[in-house]
């Protein structure tokens, strides 16, 4: 990895907290100086999804591949057969640019990115203020069928339960304030 390191802002949650929504807010305050560091997959596209912008989408062999080489910072078999990881070089392309990395990841893959970066790291969980909450966003969303629904919340419960290791807890009952409590905290630890 490269020599000059940036820092790595890592945003984790369950599904329907708003990290998504508070990283792209975060990447649009041009102060901060953030890229968006882009997750491979094993996975197929879905939808109108990016190859390069949404996912580097790779084979299943070639995932295997990189991890036999060590080529990922983080990385997980979510589903069977089904990858996701952080490859070290579209870290270096971040850093080589003079930017922070922002990560919007899953629970494991962030406190990997954390363990193996313990002082280049800010770990943030974004959780709703109640599960049910979290239930409520999901429905109205129009997404998932409820068999996903479900499936998504017995995930959040196990992964509320990896809160405490994060930096910080954002707790996102308001969605502005949120953003700006966000915008705030990676001020801080960039500064």
């Amino acid at each position: 990895m490269t020599k000059e390191k940036g820092k790595l802002i890592v945003f984790s949650a369950p599904s329907g907290s708003g990290k998504t929504t508070i990283v792209h807010h975060l990447l649009g305050k041009k102060e901060l100086n953030l890229d968006f560091s882009i997750s491979a997959t094993s996975r197929e596209k879905r939808g109108q999804e990016v190859n390069g912008k949404d996912y580097h989408f790779i084979s299943l062999e070639r995932f295997k591949k990189h991890i036999d080489q060590d080529d990922f910072v983080e990385w997980e078999e979510v589903y069977s057969n089904n990858f996701y990881g952080t490859l070290k070089s579209e870290v270096d392309r971040i850093w080589s640019e003079g930017k922070h990395a922002i990560f919007d990841i899953d629970v494991i893959g962030g406190l990997r990115i954390k363990n193996k970066f313990p002082d280049e790291t800010l770990a943030v969980f974004v959780k709703t203020p109640s599960i049910e909450v979290m239930e409520k966003r999901l429905r109205s969303r129009n997404t998932d069928s409820e068999e996903k629904i479900r499936e998504r919340i017995a995930k959040a419960e196990r992964e509320l339960l990896y809160a405490d290791d994060f930096d910080v807890i954002l707790i996102n009952d308001d969605l502005e304030i949120a953003k700006k409590e966000a915008e705030k905290i990676v001020k801080e630890f960039i500064s």
